[in-house]
């Protein structure tokens, strides 16, 4: 599997995605593919569903590192609880490049979630790495970080988001990204797999 990060708004950023049943080979070298993505377009999390994959994980490195691999988290069907504090901080997106915003979000969040290996894991976040796994299972709920400006921020996006829109219509239209029918059979073919 060929794995690209999509851009806003491609239908897969606003599925809800299902929880992992099973994880193999495959899977691994899905997570993989997510972290080199993730390096090459110098973010600190990517979500499944920016590389057009219906499945409830995410990867992250707060350094952005490839030769810090003791820093990589995966999150296998991720659960955020016991938000605590608000703290409003400038967030961005892989899949709205060139797009950021202020962002509130909790200050300290509990995360339990699985690991590749099936080591079921519960841990408090806090600061960055809280703002990046609650950015992070947005996407797994199909929210964007946009949807959580102010509607006087959101109006000053509108133009920027509209260009978004026009290129992705473009592309389309020239026969690169299928009709929204045959991404939602792709989603349940895939969902089949391992869900």
């Amino acid at each position: 599997m060929d794995l690209q990060i999509i851009h806003y708004p491609h239908p897969t950023l606003r599925h809800v995605s299902k929880p992992l049943k099973r994880v193999d080979a495959e899977l691994r070298e899905i997570v993989r593919q997510m972290f080199e993505l993730m390096y090459a377009a110098q973010g600190v999390g990517l979500a499944a569903n920016q590389v057009d994959l219906p499945y409830r994980l995410f990867v992250a490195n707060l350094k952005s590192d490839p030769d810090e691999p003791g820093e990589e988290h995966v999150f296998i069907n991720p659960v955020i609880r016991r938000p605590k504090g608000l703290v409003e901080g400038e967030e961005g997106c892989l899949s709205i490049p060139g797009v950021y915003g202020p962002v509130k979000r909790a200050e300290t969040v509990q995360i339990e979630a699985y690991t590749p290996s099936g080591e079921r894991i519960e841990q408090t976040l806090e600061g960055l790495f809280a703002r990046v796994a609650q950015h992070e299972v947005d996407h797994l709920d199909g929210v964007l970080f946009i949807d959580r400006l102010t509607p006087t921020e959101q109006k000053t996006k509108k133009d920027v988001l509209e260009e978004f829109d026009i290129v992705f219509q473009g592309r389309r239209q020239r026969g690169e990204i299928p009709p929204d029918e045959e991404i939602a059979q792709r989603w349940h073919e895939l969902e089949a797999l391992r869900t």
